[in-house]
């Protein structure tokens, strides 16, 4: 078997270490005649997408094959992101769970969404007397992850709304749990937020509507935000397409887009876990978690050491990847330079080991 010795700065620890990477595992043994792939530079654990879709093609449509997943899954490998929870998925592929040159996964089975309510093909759409079975359905159908559509349109109100009512929300939380999942739910309104948090969901994903109060008690119960600000910033061309039927729902989108930056600082600043997602998929591209990364530090404000471990160790430790310790896995990207003085060096990655094998 390969052995391969790296040296450098390992964060988080900060300090100049030799690790050597056998098969899939780290050890800090030395291993005779293996072979120095990093001397020098800055070591992280694998990058993480929190909020992905390698399940949904460019331009919003399900992708028809494994080999599409592998495809929209290799992008983001290349990136440096070494695992990925695809937050809902409208075509299964358990098969790629341990395929050797793909990231990582967790995964949630396909979103579980109000019927005619959502993007089209993409949910399960059913009624609020369905809804704790089939997120139990889905529960199994995925590897730990239940997605939830908390909000979205109203046509009839002309604006966002949740997608049932308080009670059958609630029962979506309390359903995924007894089927021994965590389930994150999509929402933009500040109605539905409200509702899924007080719940208990375990993730917030975009989470534009949230509230100072409401950011306390996240804090308060661990509730993580994955806040997808590259999502957030398209909300102008959503508005744009809306304005002329809803022009409520316009002006609300555009109004949530401008206040983001301060509701994620908020969050950073109250404890609230944050996680770094694109929602690569559909009207985002693949690849990049780096400008994720850059939009949380120049945007939000969070610390460049903070959104680091937003997108690798806290990350991985969140959704149960161990990173660079004794018998850690082998997931790992070196910079030539510390990417805490300048966040951009994520940007260009000098070495990228998924699961012990070299893929730059």
């Amino acid at each position: 078997m390969t052995a391969w010795h790296v040296r450098g700065v390992v964060l988080p620890d900060d300090e100049v270490r030799d690790l050597w990477l056998v098969g899939d595992r780290v050890t800090y043994e030395p291993v005779a005649g293996a072979t120095m792939i990093v001397d020098g530079g800055f070591v992280l654990p694998g990058l993480v997408d929190a909020h992905c879709h390698i399940g949904i093609a460019p331009g919003g449509a399900p992708i028809d094959s494994l080999d599409r997943a592998r495809e929209l899954a290799a992008v983001d490998r290349d990136s440096g992101v070494l695992a990925i929870r695809d937050a809902g998925s409208p075509y299964p592929y358990p098969e790629l769970d341990d395929e050797p040159g793909l990231p990582r996964l967790a995964r949630a089975g396909r979103h579980v969404a109000p019927p005619r309510r959502y993007l089209r093909d993409i949910g399960v759409e059913v009624a609020a007397a369905d809804v704790p079975a089939t997120v139990t359905a889905q529960a199994h159908a995925g590897n730990g992850w239940v997605k939830l559509v908390g909000d979205w349109i109203e046509r009839d109100a002309g604006d966002l709304a949740p997608a049932w009512d308080d009670a059958t929300l609630a029962a979506a939380v309390d359903a995924a749990h007894a089927a021994g999942a965590r389930i994150a739910v999509h929402t933009f309104s500040e109605s539905a937020v409200e509702i899924m948090v007080r719940a208990c969901v375990d993730s917030v994903e975009h989470g534009t509507g949230l509230s100072l109060d409401l950011i306390d008690v996240m804090a308060r119960q661990g509730t993580a935000l994955v806040p997808t600000m590259i999502n957030i910033a398209t909300f102008g061309n959503i508005a744009d397409r809306a304005r002329d039927k809803f022009p409520g729902y316009a002006k609300h989108m555009l109004a949530l887009r401008d206040g983001f930056p301060d509701v994620v600082r908020a969050a950073y600043e109250a404890g609230v876990p944050v996680y770094v997602g694109t929602d690569a998929g559909g009207g985002i591209a693949h690849g990049l978690a780096a400008r994720e990364m850059l939009m949380l530090h120049e945007r939000a404000g969070m610390p460049a050491s903070d959104v680091l471990r937003a997108a690798s160790w806290g990350a991985r430790e969140w959704l149960g990847f161990p990173g660079l310790v004794e018998g850690g896995l082998a997931d790992l990207v070196a910079y030539p330079s510390d990417p805490r003085r300048d966040l951009r060096v994520v940007e260009a990655p000098q070495r990228i080991v998924l699961r012990g094998r070299i893929v730059r």
